[in-house]
């Protein structure tokens, strides 16, 4: 998304074919990105490279790059908790005895 506003902030015209690669490529590249700070801006700033955009559209991105960062920091913690507990259940493990059994030790 960030991209096509790149693309749009300079009046480039990007067709839906090359829409749909430049997708496919961020889908593939961005894979971790989420825990790594700053790390979005590495990626699309290579993706504007790649694809003939201006590179200077990453400093367009800069300004609200921080709190977008914050959210996809959040939505990557909230799955990675939500993988574990699915995780756990599939495994059979009781998350009420564990949480119990950890809130024992830690009075003790």
């Amino acid at each position: 998304m960030a991209a096509m506003f790149v693309a749009q902030a300079g009046g480039i015209h990007v067709p839906f074919g090359t829409q749909l690669v430049m997708m496919l490529t961020l889908m593939l590249t961005s894979k971790g990105v989420a825990g790594v700070p700053r790390a979005s801006l590495v990626i699309l700033a290579g993706t504007l490279a790649t694809f003939n955009l201006p590179a200077a559209g990453v400093a367009l991105i800069l300004g609200v790059d921080t709190l977008m960062d914050m959210a996809r920091t959040s939505v990557n913690l909230l799955g990675n908790c939500l993988a574990t507990a699915v995780v756990a259940r599939w495994e059979g493990v009781d998350l009420r005895v564990v949480v119990a059994e950890a809130e024992a030790a830690a009075v003790v």
